[in-house]
């Protein structure tokens, strides 16, 4: 066998985009059962900047119960900033090295600046916090997270606001990383503190080489959240939804 472990990005790969205001669950049945089957053959990983309250609605909620299975998964909130393992029947996720009060108050004045130099104006109609602390992670929504797919989707689709956002974050944040994620995200955190870092700290813990990685993902281009798992993974496919995903874990699977 060539992989052990499979990780996964969540927006755009395991799911279409977040979107709580939606009754339906955010991963299909058909993507619930491939992956309670994938956890069967492999060690499944999820990577995502989401925080874990959002893997527990988007994710968990829909995935099989049996002990032994979850027992093989992975998740890791916030671009990896937590390694979060089952075990005695619950979830487990060390402490987070959040980012101070003063880094913080630091990003979010570059938001300011930045938002200023590109003409960003706050929608008059929004969904959610457009700026949201997530401990280690600052993440920017241009209508809040809980906007829905559809406003989401429409938005930025070449990913070419957010590419000309993140170079002027990165002037102003010289310190720390700025990615493209989601639909209208850009999460900011330490530098170095990225899924590159969040994935090299799974394959520790599980004693693998990196050849032993395959990351599937739809934000693999420079500056896409996936990218750093470039520096890691034994390899990484570029995928453009869930149904290109489904695809990836049926050709695991045979």
């Amino acid at each position: 066998m060539k992989f052990e472990l499979i990780a996964f990005d969540i927006d755009g790969t395991l799911t279409r985009s977040k979107s709580p205001l939606e009754d339906n669950p955010l991963i299909d049945t058909d993507m619930s059962d491939w992956l309670n089957k994938l956890m069967v053959k492999y060690k499944v990983a999820i990577i995502s900047g989401a925080s874990y309250k959002q893997f527990q609605s988007q994710i968990l909620a829909h995935l099989t119960k049996d002990r032994e299975k979850l027992k093989n998964l992975y998740l890791l909130p916030t671009n990896g900033t937590a390694l979060c393992v089952y075990g005695n029947g619950t979830w487990q996720c060390p402490p987070v090295n959040a980012l101070t009060d003063s880094e913080k108050k630091e990003i979010y004045a570059a938001f300011d600046k930045m938002f200023a130099e590109v003409g960003f104006t706050i929608p008059d109609n929004v969904y959610g916090e457009i700026i949201e602390d997530r401990g280690s992670q600052i993440t920017f929504s241009a209508f809040g997270q809980n906007a829905p797919i559809e406003i989401k989707e429409a938005w930025d689709k070449d990913h070419s606001r957010r590419e000309q956002m993140v170079l002027v974050l990165k002037k102003y944040l010289p310190d720390f990383a700025a990615h493209i994620g989601g639909a209208t995200s850009i999460d900011v955190t330490r530098r170095g503190i990225d899924k590159a870092y969040g994935l090299r700290e799974l394959l520790k813990h599980l004693n693998l080489p990196r050849e032993k990685l395959l990351y599937v993902g739809d934000e693999l281009y420079t500056d896409g959240n996936d990218a750093p798992a470039l520096k890691v993974a034994g390899e990484c496919r570029a995928v453009k939804g869930p149904e290109e995903t489904k695809k990836v874990i049926m050709e695991l699977l045979v």
